[in-house]
């Protein structure tokens, strides 16, 4: 009796799996302490914002290298305006910012070192041709923390937006902090402030928890982003305030054929309890670089605030990949433009060479429980002819419309399928069917 009981449990277990995802707890890890501790000035840098120190970082680091076998060493930056260039990381480091510690990024291009486009994107995202490395750099890394006691990294990132602004770049533009085929990455309990281009990129990682940050820039600022897991797998984004010229959290997965051919997803990614704002773009997006696909990821707990675009998905033919099992819910939006939009014809292309015929899947989306103030206009879902965006799912929302006497449609469809419920204002016709797979497995 035993023996049927179990089977029958086991059998339940694997039906629930296939209607609801399982994320794995990405979210509970925790960093390591380190023994070992260095401070900055022990290799000269001067923290009066005038002293260029990179080279003091680059010693540091290398330093800190002969502690790999004792379980690490942390670089502690006191008080103080420490100026740098860009600095690689090393494995098994903590870079630690005590209160009112500020690493501030030169604003010379020629103390930026300059990289090669990533091998999923084919070039730089702003130009052709290669880019510039990131303030503060990881590449194949691991057991890396960056901490401290709410310090702060300053991008001053003013001089690359009018580059940008002009058309005057070299190369395109360096983020704050990225990771490149590295695992067990921390970010935590600090402030990111104008940033050039991301903040945060996370590339072809694993196991990165980024908690309790705060990433501002100017709403003016041209496409900066907050943080973007980018192929990577195994993500977590709990606790923090992120608010951008751009987007606050955009997942991506490379870029048409380049992508496509690399074919590394985003997946298993976990966001909760932030505070969005992307005041030209929007506070969650999807793609539109998804070709590598981006897959079971779970957001709640949103406060969304200001922002052009709420939640958006973006993609377009050539592309390729998949955005598919997202699950959002619990969010709360004021002063939204559009609260909803999936895009199927969004953004440009590397150069010549993407495919046509490659169409992106747009599926399994779940949007729900979901109350939003002052919005101008519900939503928009817009798939293709080739590839219509597939069992939409939206439940248990509530959205107070500004000029709700408009003739103005609130909802936009076109080449999409789904089904709704409890959904104020009422959705277009085909969001109203319960005829999709994944809405009949909801029900059940």
């Amino acid at each position: 009796m035993f023996c049927f009981f179990l089977q029958v449990e086991l059998v339940l277990l694997v039906a629930l799996s296939c209607v609801i995802p399982i994320y794995g707890g990405v979210c509970d890890q925790r960093p390591k302490m380190r023994e070992h501790i260095m401070r900055i000035t022990e290799f000269g840098a001067v923290g009066d914002g005038k002293t260029l120190n990179t080279l003091a970082f680059q010693n540091a680091v290398f330093s800190l290298k002969s502690y790999a076998d004792k379980g690490g060493a942390q670089l502690f930056v006191p008080p103080g305006r420490w100026l740098t260039g860009s600095f690689n990381l090393t494995s098994h480091i903590t870079l630690f910012l005590d209160k009112d510690a500020v690493i501030l990024a030169s604003q010379d291009p020629s103390h930026w070192q300059v990289v090669d486009p990533l091998p999923s994107y084919g070039q730089g995202v702003d130009l052709p041709g290669k880019r510039y490395m990131s303030l503060i750099n990881g590449d194949t890394l691991h057991d890396v923390i960056i901490t401290g006691d709410n310090g702060t990294i300053d991008g001053q990132g003013l001089v690359w937006w009018d580059r940008f602004n002009t058309n005057s770049l070299e190369y395109s533009r360096p983020h704050l902090i990225e990771f490149v085929s590295s695992e067990n990455v921390f970010v935590s309990n600090l402030t990111f402030l104008n940033a050039p281009a991301y903040t945060i990129h996370s590339v072809y990682s694993n196991n990165v928890y980024i908690h309790n940050v705060t990433a501002n820039t100017s709403p003016e600022s041209p496409y900066t982003i907050g943080i973007v897991p980018d192929s990577s797998v195994n993500m977590c984004i709990q606790d923090s305030t992120i608010k951008m010229g751009y987007d606050a959290i955009s997942l991506k997965s490379g870029w048409d054929q380049y992508g496509i051919s690399y074919a590394r997803a985003t997946a298993n990614v976990e966001i909760r309890n932030v505070h969005l704002g992307g005041a030209s773009g929007s506070s969650i997006s999807f793609g539109s670089e998804m070709s590598g696909g981006i897959s079971d990821v779970e957001v709640k707990d949103v406060h969304i605030h200001n922002s052009l675009t709420g939640i958006a998905f973006r993609t377009t033919k050539g592309r390729g990949g998949y955005i598919k099992e997202i699950d959002i819910s619990n969010v709360h939006m004021v002063n939204v433009g559009t609260a909803f939009i999936a895009n199927g014809s969004f953004g440009t292309h590397p150069d010549s060479g993407f495919d046509e015929n490659a169409f992106p899947l747009v599926s399994h989306i779940r949007l729900h429980d979901m109350v939003g103030e002052n919005i101008s206009i519900a939503g928009g879902f817009f798939g293709t002819k080739e590839s219509p965006f597939t069992s939409i799912i939206l439940s248990n929302i509530s959205l107070s419309i500004k000029n709700s006497d408009s003739p103005v449609d609130s909802w936009q469809c076109s080449y999409v399928d789904g089904s709704s419920e409890s959904v104020v204002p009422e959705p277009c016709p085909e969001l109203k069917s319960f005829d999709s797979d994944y809405g009949r497995a909801e029900s059940l």
